[in-house]
């Protein structure tokens, strides 16, 4: 009988991905920018902060938007509040 291993590697679900996000003067999503391309943000559905871990090294403090983009795509984008940065939030 014989063994095989397979090198399998984990990996986190749920993984939120950087993206590049254009914001209005109040800090709301605008446009998504796709490599060279660039989705208008056509309608914002939902609104929502997390803060959360703030005893921790590194805090968790978001502010969330479910967005409809212009070619129909509706997404989770948020702003990270302790790094300033936007990210996708995928739920797959």
């Amino acid at each position: 009988m014989t063994t095989t291993t397979t090198n399998r590697r984990l990996h986190a679900l749920n993984t939120p991905r950087r993206i590049v996000v254009e914001a209005d003067e109040s800090g709301r999503p605008v446009s998504v920018i796709f490599g060279k391309r660039r989705l208008a943000v056509e309608a914002h559905h939902e609104t929502w902060r997390i803060d959360d871990e703030w005893w921790r090294q590194k805090p968790i403090s978001r502010v969330y938007w479910r967005i409809s983009l212009e070619d129909g795509w509706t997404m989770d984008v948020f702003l990270d509040l302790v790094t300033d940065a936007w990210y996708r939030q995928s739920y797959g």
